[in-house]
This record gives C-alpha cells, structure tokens and sequence, in this order.
C-alpha cells in the first residue's frame, strides 16, 4: 500500500541536493508497492533551531514528477550542506479521497506545516477525530482520514498542561486515541533534528549506518515512559541530561555520526546499509540528538524488553531490473533458481529426506492435530488450493483453504487442536494477519509461510517457513507463487516420512523436485512461442482458463495474472463446471486456455476439451510433451515437460505468467505497477 520513506543524517553533512536524491530514491525503490501520488518534507531555507520552517512538496502522479517538482524550488539552496537534518517521503495509494495533491502526503497540522506525518494504514475512527477537532478550530484542506493525525497532535501541544513536553509524548498521546491500523513518521518544526515513528498492524523498519563500528546488538526497551517522566518545567539542561540518557547507537568518544533511513520496506533501506531494527506494534522509536530509544506505553505479557538490531541478507543486485523490461518479467525467469533456494538445505536427494527447521520443534504437535487450515489471500490463496490435494494425500489429515478475508465474516469455529497456516508474500496481510490473531485467541498452533524475514506474520506466529524466494518487485506475484509451491509439498513430504504405505508416492515426489528447475527452465524457452500466441489475443476483452484436479488452482492464479496486469476479463473455470453455466460462453470469438495433462484428470478434462470444440471454439491447449490427442484437437498447443501431477501446476502456470506479460505489454500497460493495486496489502 502506502510507502514510507524517511532519512536523517546527524553530523554527517549533505547538500540539501543529496538529500533531496536519497529520499526520492528511497521513494523510487517503493513504487511497486503501487501509488497515485508522492510527495515530501524538508527542512525549509536557512532553517535552524531558533527559526526552523518546513517545506512541503507534494505531486500527483509519479515520484519522477515530484522530483521535477522538488528542483523548481527556487527558494532551495541545493548545493547548502547540512550537518544535521530530517527528511520524510511519502507515496500514497489512495483509501480516502481522490489522488491528488492536497490529499497526498505528507499532511500538516496547520498552514505554518509545525507538524507533518507520512502515514501507512487506515484510522478508522477519523470521523469522530475530525468532528471533534472541526469543532475546536480546527480547519482541515483534504479528504483523507490521515489530516486528523497532525491536527491531533497540534491540539495536544497548544493543550499541554506544562510548559515543555518530548516529542515523543505527544505522539504517545496521540496514538492512544487513533484505532485502526498504521505506521506513522513524524517531524516538527518544534523539535528540529528529531524523528518520531510508530506502528500499528502496518509495516516499518530502521535502518542504521555509521562509519564507526556498531557499539551495541540491540536497543532496550523502556516502559510505562519513563524516559520521558521530567517534562514539567524541563530546562535546556534537564533536556540534555535525559537525552544524553538514552541509547545511542554509534559513538567514539565525543564524535557521534550515525544515519537513520527509515522505511516500510528493506528494499528501499539496502543500498544505504543492511543494520536494521524491525519495529514491534505500539513500538515508538524516537531519535533526538541523534541517539535512538525505543519505548512502549505499557508492558505487555510476553513483551521483549530489547529489539535486536538485524543483518539483512537481500542483495542490492536482487532489487535491480538487470536486462529485463520489468521487474516481472525478471521474475518470472528467477524461478528455476527461486525453487531451488526454497528447497536448499531443507531437501536431501541423497537419503530423500525434507527437513523443515521451523517446524521440527512443533512438529509431534502437528502430528497430532485434528485437522490443517490454510489462510491466505489472492495468489497466497491459490498456492494453498493448488497444494490442498496433496496435503491431504500426504497427512492423512483434513485440510481447510480459506480466504483470510471471509474467514473473519464467517466467524470461523477454531479450536485448540487445529494448526492454521498463515500464507502471505509480504508477511504483512491485514486480513490475514487479523485472522492469525483470530486463530490465536482460541488457542491453536499458529505457522507462518512468508517470503519476508522479520515481517508481522513472521513474529507473531508459533512457527514457519520462509519460503527464500528472493525478493518480489513486480505487483504480480510469480516466483513467491511457485516457492509457496514448493514449500506446501515439501511440508507434506515431511509429515509422510514415517508412513510406510506412502514411501513409493514420497520418492516419486522428491525425484520430481529436484528435476523441477531443469523443467521450468524448458518452460521458459517458451517464451516466444508465448509471445506469438499473446500478439493473436491481445485486442480481446475476455479470456477463459479451464481445467480440474491439480491444476484447478492454475486456472485461478493465470486468470488472476490477467486480471492484475492486463485489464482484461479473465476467469478460472473448473472444467467439470463446464456445462453447468460456463458453457453458454462458448463460441467461436471466445478465447479459451485449456490445461490438459496426463494425471488422473485427464480423460475428464478431454471430455471438456471436446465440448468446447463442438461450440465452435478454438482451444490453445497448455498440454504435456507426449500427448499427441491434445495437439490434434487444439487451435494452438504450449507443449510442456511432464512431471508428478502434484508438481504439474508449477510448470503450467509458468506458461500463464508470461502470456500476461506479454498481453500488458501489447496493452501498453505499466506491468510493474498496476492501476488500483498495491504489492502489499496493509489495510482491509
């Protein structure tokens, strides 16, 4: 959703021009998260702490016509160094309101911008904060509910009851009146140099970098405020005191320099530095004089009273575009390696073996549980349909695949001996991370299935996997759809181990996986066949895929990639739905994409296949390589490598994934960054 993006540089001097280039790269590195509009704050000419002003500039539209915008400025320095100074970015998709500029962020409390905010997330009491402070004076210019979050904090401070108040005390006041979710960054002309962020059910991380060596492991966690306890009447020296009291981070001797880059997101925060503090619920993170602390109003049962200060292992290599158009695409040809590094270390072809670390604690537990539910969203959603089959063959256990979001409307019975499995790319699902809790309250074993170490879903479960699929730019999912795959069959697999009556299906299988990159590579030299195939289908406005049993799921996940990227209709069919409704669509202009392989499914799906033909319709057929019944009764065929029926989906949705490249491509869409959706789904 949303982005965030922030940077502080203490005693380590930029050009307001450097400045102004990092906080539009960190934007620049969050435009798949999908945006209508960017803007930022900045430190206004010839400020200081005696006269300290904030400048906003905010554009609809991409962040490349906000960094124009930034360079019209004619009242800015750009080549002024400054020793000290906080910057805060923002892109937004929009919730409430129109794009445009005044509803973009950052907001302010009032027309002498004394505090802004940048804001992931929804409040969801806005209208009784707005009504409230409309009734105090307070005047708001823009339709979002984030405006009543500065507003907020403006009333809180002309309202202190003593004479000095921290910065972080305000927000701390101001956030228990908000209810919904968010994570929050910000600055004020009052208290210049100093950063506030905070988080609630939405992302955001610190990242830290100095020329000095790190001097610490982690930062302790203080409660109940009492950092913050001397504000009546606080003097300059009281002040000094305090702050010379908290954490600092970086120090040699006197001489501290130490950078903040703060992010809803690592890939915006990898090419500054790779020390990262991953910030907890109700966590506030205050950096003033350049010393960090992080602070909770109260302590909570199973609370951590430090937070580890983290090595990211993403590469900057891994969020570059290299040779590729986009960053899809790129994706896409990454999953011969992304497979591979889903099952390294984890399956040993020598003894055929699969050991899921994350889970051999917990795994007795699971053993004996009354049944599996797997909740997710989207692709997340179809990777556990696609893998439902084979879960159930393998665990001899009933598995339930639920969508996070009607899962909560159903109110869904959940009790003490069921494992629920929780599936997200990002790690940062707002329903379903509202359904992990939901699963938590009444007690059951809760694991983790992400793509992103240290994310929400990740420390809030009992357990996991990650799936290690690299890092995921493109808006589309592709290569986390297949790792989850891989990582849902490799999750059976080891619960089988011991069953003596599966061993032969559990060595077909294993053999299956460690062929499988060899495989989707030949996929992939389809590519342009593919092509070919996307320039006869491009100017049409709807497309079927039809298919059943295991690759069911194919036809959903496909449709859905030409839904997200190409704008066309798209529809997954189960083929054994066909003549009880889908049927009266075919004719001779209706494209159809059959997935037809040689599985038990088989002479069922060529049932279907001909009676699309006696419709008058033109099959393209994605079939196997030695199937000669396929080939002559299609229209078009996409001839892929046969492998175990529980891994077929993995090469058949390969196929799907380029077909809606190219297809957005011809559109002359931005594949990348679709309209109206976002990468990661922080809000419900």
């Amino acid at each position: 959703m949303c982005g965030i993006f922030a940077y502080l540089n203490y005693r380590v001097p930029r050009t307001r021009k450097e400045i102004f280039e990092t906080l539009v790269k960190g934007l620049q590195r969050l435009e798949y998260r999908g945006y209508d509009s960017a803007g930022v704050a900045v430190d206004g000419p010839n400020s200081n702490e005696r006269n300290s002003s904030i400048c906003l500039v905010k554009k609809r539209g991409k962040v490349k016509a906000l960094d124009e915008e930034l360079y019209k400025q004619d009242s800015m320095d750009l080549e002024a160094e400054l020793d000290t100074h906080f910057g805060i970015a923002h892109t937004r998709w929009a919730t409430h309101g129109v794009p445009s500029a005044v509803n973009s962020h950052p907001h302010r409390s009032d027309k002498n911008n004394e505090f802004v905010v940048i804001h992931n997330g929804i409040i969801t009491n806005y209208k009784e904060l707005k009504k409230y402070l409309q009734i105090k004076g307070y005047e708001f210019e823009s339709e979002t509910d984030t405006e009543v979050i500065p507003k907020l904090i403006k009333y809180v401070f002309d309202n202190w009851e003593s004479e000095y108040v921290s910065f972080s005390s305000l927000v701390e006041r101001v956030i228990q009146q908000l209810e919904g979710a968010f994570a929050l960054v910000f600055k004020s002309i009052h208290y210049p140099g100093e950063a506030i962020a905070t988080r609630r059910g939405s992302p955001l991380l610190i990242g830290v970098r100095s020329k000095f060596d790190l001097s610490t492991e982690e930062i302790p966690i203080t409660y109940n405020n009492s950092n913050f306890k001397n504000e009546n009447n606080e003097n300059d020296a009281n002040r000094k005191q305090r702050l010379n009291s908290l954490t600092c981070l970086y120090s040699v001797g006197d001489l501290k320099a130490v950078e903040y880059y703060f992010a809803s997101d690592a890939s915006a925060i990898i090419e500054h530095t790779n020390k990262v503090i991953y910030l907890e619920d109700d966590d506030i993170a205050a950096v003033a004089e350049g010393k960090l602390s992080i602070h909770r109003m109260n302590r909570l049962a199973g609370d951590d009273s430090s937070r580890a200060i983290q090595t990211l292992q993403m590469e900057m290599q891994q969020i570059m575009k290299g040779n590729f158009k986009a960053f899809m695409q790129k994706e896409i040809f990454e999953q011969p390696e992304s497979v591979v590094n889903t099952m390294r270390g984890r399956v040993c072809f020598e003894n055929n073996t699969v050991i899921l670390g994350g889970l051999k604690d917990h795994l007795k537990e699971i053993k004996r549980c009354r049944r599996l539910i797997v909740i997710g969203c989207g692709t997340s959603f179809h990777a556990a349909v696609a893998t439902r089959q084979i879960l159930e063959e393998l665990t001899e256990l009933p598995v339930m695949v639920e969508l996070a979001s009607d899962f909560l409307d159903r109110n869904t019975p959940v009790f003490r001996d069921d494992v629920c499995f929780f599936i997200s790319q990002s790690g940062e699902t707002a329903d379903t991370l509202m359904a992990l809790r939901y699963c938590k309250d009444r007690g059951a074993l809760t694991v983790g299935v992400t793509n992103t170490v240290g994310s929400s879903i990740c420390r809030e479960t009992s357990c996991g996997i990650h799936i290690n699929a690299g890092p995921e730019i493109g808006v589309a999912s592709t290569k986390a759809y297949t790792s989850q795959f891989v990582a849902f069959v490799m999750f059976g697999l080891m619960m089988s181990e011991d069953r003596i009556s599966l061993q032969k299906r559990r060595l077909e299988i294993i053999s299956s996986l460690q062929a499988l990159p060899g495989q989707i590579k030949a996929v992939l030299a389809l590519d342009s066949k593919i092509k070919e195939l996307a320039d006869e289908l491009y100017k049409q406005r709807s497309l079927l895929v039809m298919g059943r049993g295991f690759n069911y799921a194919t036809c959903l996940e496909g449709a859905l990639k030409i839904k997200e990227i190409t704008y066309m209709h798209s529809e997954g069919i189960l083929a054994g739905e066909l003549k009880h409704g889908p049927l009266a669509l075919i004719d001779k202009h209706m494209p159809v994409i059959m997935i037809i392989v040689r599985d038990a499914c088989y002479t069922k799906c060529q049932n279907a296949l001909q009676q699309v033909i006696a419709r008058q319709g033109c099959p393209i057929i994605i079939c196997s390589e030695d199937d000669p019944e396929s080939m002559k009764n299609a229209y078009k065929t996409i001839e892929i490598p046969h492998t175990v029926d529980c891994l077929q989906g993995i090469l058949s949705v390969i196929p799907l994934q380029l077909m809606s490249f190219h297809l957005a491509v011809l559109r002359g869409y931005d594949v990348d960054c679709p309209r109206n959706l976002a990468k990661s789904v922080t809000v419900e």
